[in-house]
Formats: C-alpha cells, structure tokens, sequence
C-alpha cells in the first residue's frame, strides 16, 4: 500500500513506528521505546514487507497507540486514521461560529488540503495537533480557559509543531489555559519518569539532539530562504518576538491570538514535514472564521484552492518550501492587523455568536 500523494512512501509508516514502540513498551517495559532496534524489529514483525524507522516521537505517541496493539495491524491503522479525521473534523464544526451548511463546508475546505490528505494516509499526530489548536479557540471564545488548556494537551503529541500557542495565550492574559497546559505536561514528565525511568528519558533527550531526518528543514526558515546558523536562530528570534507581540496587541480576539501563536510556531521551529501544515489549515480556519471581511477569506480561499490533492499532482503544485512564503504571509496581515487601528476595524471581527 502507498501513500496517494507519494508513490515511495508506505501507508501508515508513521502510525507503524507509533505502533511498534507501544509493541515494545507493553512486551519489553517502556524504557526501551527510544532501543531503535527493538522498534525496528517490532516495526518488521508487525509490517514485514514495510520499512523501519527510528521512533523520535514523544512517549506520548506510544502511549495513545498502544489500546490499537491487540488489533490486527491494518485494522488498527484504519481505526488510527478514522479517529483523527473525525477529531479534526468534529473539531472544526464544533467550534465554528456559523450554523447549518455553512459550518460543514468551511469545515470541509480546512480538510480539503493535501498534507491533511498527507497526514491521514502517514497515521501523523498531525491532525491531532491541530484538532487541540481548534478546541482551544472554541474554548477560550467560551471563556473556559481551564478546558483551553486541557484541549492544548494534544501539543503534546509533538510539541514541536505548535510551542509558541501556550506562550501566545499567556502573554494574551489567559493565565490559567496556560497553567492547566502546565499541568498537563508535569503530569506527563511525571508519567514519562515514573514509566520509562531516568534511562529511558535520558535516551529520549539524547535522540532530540541527534541528525533530523532526510527533508525535515524544507518547510523551515531554512529551507524557504537558504539561511543557516547564526541568521537562522536570529530570524526566529524575531519572528517569535513578532509572534508574541502581535498576540498581546489581539488578546481580545482570543481565535486570533492562536491563529498567531500557530503561525509563529511554524515558522520558528526547525524540524517539520508536510503533514505539520494541518497547524496551518487549522490558522487560516480561525482567522476565517473570526474575520469574515472578503479582505480576509478571499486569500484563504485561494489557499485551499491550490492546496488541494488534485493541483498538487500537477504541475501547477506550489514546491512544498515555498508554503513557508504563506505562512509569512497571514503572519504579517495578523500583525498588520494588531497594530493597525483603522484596519483593524474595517476588516473587524465576527459578530455571529457560537452555536
């Protein structure tokens, strides 16, 4: 079986990886999780015909595969990819601010791009990530900032997609969303310590600092602008600083301030694959819903369009750094946005209260 949008690629190679560190967690202790030989042979007995991985994901990742072991391996990837569609997609019409068809179809295009098609077809926590970023919005809009933070648990799962959310809900006032996604994580580090021991977290720490894998910097500062070293770490100092300062100045608009904190995060971290970009459907999703004016939506329309599965196959796809050029792009109209007075009230917010 192979990934629809690359013929090399296997289906599930990710969720596969998940899948055989959980193996080796629950026959060999979770210590051994980050013993990439042991996930390798778990990964060969599970898929023979499949290639192995290294498992550099969180334990997280292993701890919520692990209930799907005793099924059969596809049956498993399948219920894997179900309950991800389903979480983003009842996630998006949840939280939207509009009713009837309306919901479904802006729901429909934030689904509508290839890397959503992407993650889904690798078993990604992708889809999850940004199902976390859509809860949150609906939740701190709701003023439930508690149940926000809870929601930003799923960052967790790969918390190097979407850091910079948390810290744009703090600086924005929501000091308890932050704290619950605090408590949460020591929660984990406790469970991570307590399961896998000093051994098992060390060897963890350790594979964060080894070689990143073969295309991991293509959608990265790097990757769009032929940076590196020192002009890299300053740049995404900058856009962090930016990120921040443009979430204080829209910290009334709490949709906006994780639409940003999305953004910025992309753009600052150095390791992401095409599947991370489900963070970006999941921003453009908020700034459409909470900035109706066609300022605003007839850009993103244009993304989704071009996005999409079938342009990508042809030669009309955009290459895959170049959508950092669009993530830089909704960045500046959210800052232009926060400081701008006069633009901020012509292109105001919805007015349309949720379901």
């Amino acid at each position: 079986m192979l990934d629809a949008l690359n013929r090399y690629e296997p289906i599930g190679i990710d969720f596969h990886t998940y899948l055989a560190a959980a193996v080796v967690g629950l026959q060999h202790g979770w210590a051994l999780i980050y013993d990439q030989s042991a996930v390798a042979a778990a990964q060969k007995q599970l898929v023979p015909g499949q290639i192995a991985q290294p498992f550099l994901s969180p334990p997280t990742d292993a701890w919520l595969t692990a209930p799907l072991t005793p099924l059969p391996y596809w049956v498993a990837y399948w219920t894997w990819t179900a309950v991800n569609l389903v979480a983003f997609a009842a996630a998006l019409v949840w939280a939207s601010r509009t009713r009837g068809f309306e919901r479904w179809l802006y729901a429909a295009a934030a689904l509508a791009p290839w890397w959503v098609v992407h993650a889904l077809n690798l078993g990604q926590v992708a889809p999850l990530v940004a199902t976390g970023a859509v809860l949150a919005t609906r939740f701190t809009r709701d003023r439930r900032d508690i149940a926000a933070g809870l929601a930003l648990s799923l960052l967790y799962l790969k918390p190097n997609t979407a850091l910079l959310i948390p810290f744009a809900l703090l600086v924005a006032g929501r000091y308890r969303a932050f704290a619950s996604w605090v408590g949460v994580g020591a929660v984990l580090a406790v469970a991570a310590l307590a399961s896998m021991g000093p051994d098992g977290v060390g060897a963890y720490l350790a594979q964060l600092r080894g070689t990143l894998p073969e295309g991991a910097s293509n959608l990265t500062v790097e990757g769009a602008f032929g940076i590196t070293g020192t002009a890299a770490t300053a740049l995404r100092i900058v856009i962090a600083a930016a990120t921040l300062a443009t979430a204080y100045r829209l910290r009334q608009s709490p949709g906006l301030v994780i639409a940003t904190g999305a953004v910025g995060s992309l753009l600052v971290v150095p390791y992401l694959h095409g599947s991370d970009l489900c963070l970006f459907s999941a921003a453009a999703w908020i700034v459409w819903e909470e900035r109706p004016a066609l300022t605003w939506r007839l850009p993103i329309a244009a993304g989704w369009l071009i996005s999409v599965p079938y342009v990508n196959g042809t030669g009309f796809a955009i290459r895959l750094n170049r959508w950092t050029l669009f993530e830089v792009g909704l960045l500046i109209a959210l800052a232009v946005a926060a400081w701008s007075p006069a633009w901020r009230r012509a292109t105001g917010p919805a007015s349309a209260s949720g379901p």
